[in-house]
């Protein structure tokens, strides 16, 4: 999908022909500038979701770069420009280091705070203003030119070749991974993404293309101040234009510049004497404007309103595809007492405050087998659960994997071990299809893409869920998403899959199969350990219980021990079901 591009650059071109009052040329220049500054910003906040109100930190520093080398040193611009984006990618990685810590508004606000201290450092240094020395003779060795036209060309080549990186990155494992995070992190951790790594890694290539279009911009004001770069409008700017055309897409900061930019020029240069600081109201309004009748933006409201278009072009709803049909279920035997142990817990224990989740908790799983992990509410075994897929560090004990200790290792490092998961509430990546969803969870173990492909088609059919495989994940019902979610942990390949309360919010129809799913997964060799509530369905399908109560082991046994066990009955199953159980 790369004509649209070419064909966007070169109309771009062909109309800045006829474009001859200088004052509209810089304004041509500027929509490409600021669209490239709204990809940078974009790459980070719309494709991870981590808002970042300090990209102008990345901006002035390449645009200090440019115009200091300039005129210190004299260094052209052509080699100062790509200095800068090497300088912009450095701070980006020295400022993700220490911020990525952060979540939520704190991240937000932390990243606001680094461009206001550079605004006072190079206040300090007395740096009030740098203006770049005109060179006549030769002046395109230092990317000087009279005619304005050529920064105009200059500007669309680099913002043609931004966009066919952006659109590559979209669909490469790459940026499939940021996808994931932004939708859900805690669920791309699960899968084998590695977090924390990729963001690193983004906010340095978001901070070197910030920082590469920030000497540019220097370049063609011939003048920098830190409040001309460091100020909060530039970080205002590239968060709008990007808001405003579409949070997470190639075209969206394209379509924020295009209004937003010509717009606020042309009201600063009509009314700029009267009202001072008026593209900061077009910017301002833009944002209510945007929160208020498009959220994601204008291009996802144009998509999401054709997609209801063609949705509703039938006169009669088509009824959502049959579930796959799936082949008997092979005998299986449950392992015995001597089986090889594929986890042990050894005395494990988290406290949150005051309260203790998870006490001095000690079992085994044999390989290949099914365990129960049941409890009444508060018990601590979603807790459990949480320790030993990494998600908490435990305060004490060990978690021993194949006798190896995994404690308080990532969750990417144990799956890339082979440890799957599944959560109590569906974490699905909602506006990724059915195969896209399971394909991130596939990535993780596969060599290349056709084998990530294949991983995925038969995590797919394991599950019966071939016939919804193309349809967004936005759009299935509970019991869909319960499927999908299975079968993208299944599609790393995993020894040991942990299933939080996955029959959660099912009808009795929805759990027979699922629970004909989860034993054709085990007859297959994979180890299972599911936390559940609807225990008429566990006694038929696990091995083996443990029971918590209070965050520590109360008991640990075969179905029928558990559930005749005085101790048990009293705690978790109830007066009723010691009754029936008598009988």
């Amino acid at each position: 999908m790369l004509l649209p591009i070419l064909l966007f650059c070169a109309g771009y071109a062909v109309l800045s022909l006829f474009v001859t009052n200088s004052y509209h040329q810089l304004t041509l220049v500027l929509v490409p500038i600021w669209a490239i500054f709204g990809l940078s910003w974009n790459l980070l906040s719309g494709m991870t979701g981590l808002i970042s109100f300090g990209h102008a930190a990345f901006f002035g520093l390449g645009a200090y770069t440019v115009a200091l080398c300039f005129v210190q040193y004299g260094l052209t611009p052509w080699l100062g420009i790509p200095l800068a984006g090497l300088v912009g990618g450095i701070s980006g990685l020295l400022i993700g280091l220490p911020t990525f810590r952060l979540r939520g508004h704190y991240f937000a606000l932390a990243m606001l705070a680094y461009p206001l201290a550079l605004l006072n450092i190079f206040l300090w240094l007395g740096h009030q203003e740098v203006s770049l020395p005109l060179i006549r003779e030769r002046g395109w060795a230092f990317l000087q030119f009279t005619d304005y036209r050529i920064y105009i060309y200059l500007a669309l080549g680099l913002l043609f070749a931004a966009m066919v990186a952006m659109r590559l990155m979209e669909r490469s494992r790459y940026g499939m991974a940021l996808t994931a995070i932004k939708q859900n992190e805690a669920a791309a951790e699960a899968v084998g993404i590695d977090t924390r790594r990729l963001k690193l890694v983004t906010i340095a290539l978001s901070g070197a293309l910030a920082g590469a279009i920030g000497g540019f911009h220097a370049v063609i004001l011939l003048v920098v101040t830190p409040e001309a770069v460091f100020g909060m409008l530039i970080s205002a700017q590239a968060l709008t234009v990007a808001m405003f055309g579409g949070v997470g897409t190639v075209w969206g900061p394209v379509i924020g510049a295009l209004v937003l930019i010509p717009l606020g020029e042309t009201l600063h240069a009509q009314f700029g004497a009267v009202i001072p600081g008026i593209q900061g109201v077009v910017f301002g309004t833009a944002i209510i404007v945007v929160i208020l009748l498009a959220p994601e933006g204008i291009y996802w409201k144009i998509a999401d309103l054709r997609r209801r278009r063609v949705a509703a072009a039938p006169a009669v709803e088509a009824a959502p595809p049959a579930p796959d049909s799936l082949p008997p279920v092979a005998p299986r035997q449950a392992p015995g007492p001597d089986a090889p142990a594929i986890l042990r817990v050894e005395g494990l224990s988290r406290s949150f405050g005051g309260v203790r989740a998870v006490q001095d908790v000690s079992f085994t799983v044999r390989a290949g087998e099914i365990l129960g992990l049941i409890g009444p509410n508060g018990a601590g075994k979603t807790t459990a659960f949480n320790l030993l897929n990494g998600f908490v560090r435990p305060d004490a004990g060990r978690v021993l994997l194949d006798g190896r200790d995994v404690t308080g290792l990532q969750p990417n490092r144990l799956c890339r071990l082979g440890v799957g998961r599944t959560f109590q509430v569906v974490r699905p990546f909602a506006r990724m299809s059915v195969a896209d969803n399971v394909m991130s969870g596939a990535e993780v173990q596969a060599r290349d893409i056709g084998e990530a492909r294949a991983l995925t088609r038969e995590a797919i059919t394991r599950v019966g869920l071939g016939a919804r495989i193309d349809d967004r994940a936005g759009t299935l019902s509970n019991f869909d998403l319960r499927l999908m979610e299975l079968a993208r942990a299944l599609a790393g390949r995993p020894r040991l899959l942990l299933l939080d309360e996955t029959f959660a919010g099912l009808g009795a129809p929805e759990v027979e199969r699922l629970l004909e799913v989860i034993r054709r997964v085990a007859a297959e060799g994979v180890t299972v350990v599911i936390i559940e509530h609807t225990l008429h369905a566990m006694v038929r399908l696990v091995d083996r219980f443990v029971v918590l109560d209070h965050g520590a082991v109360l008991a640990e046994g075969l179905p029928a021990e558990i559930t005749g066990n005085p101790k048990v009955i009293e705690a978790y199953l109830g007066t009723k079901w010691g009754a029936r159980a008598r009988n």
